[in-house]
């Protein structure tokens, strides 16, 4: 099912009717405002995943030293060990 003219153009009055004629400019102007803010987020999060991936490549793995230690079975003492 296609929209005709005078689907539109009722829908338009509905609209109309609902909010008023002062307040659709109002309306228009806040969504433009929204739409111009989501832009610069969807941009600068492009940027901040590339600049990221460059980082992320760019600085080698460092190794650190762990301890493992087990769950002690009744009457033994267990004692960490350095893993390398």
């Amino acid at each position: 099912m296609s929209w005709g003219p005078w689907q539109i153009l009722l829908v338009l009055a509905i609209i109309l009717i609902l909010f008023g004629g002062k307040k659709l400019p109002e309306l228009a102007h806040s969504l433009g405002k929204s739409l111009n803010e989501f832009k610069k987020g969807k941009n600068e999060g492009v940027d901040n995943d590339t600049t990221s991936q460059v980082k992320t490549q760019s600085v080698p793995p460092q190794v650190t030293q762990q301890t493992v230690s087990a769950a002690p079975v009744a009457g033994e003492v267990v004692t960490p060990e350095v893993v390398k």
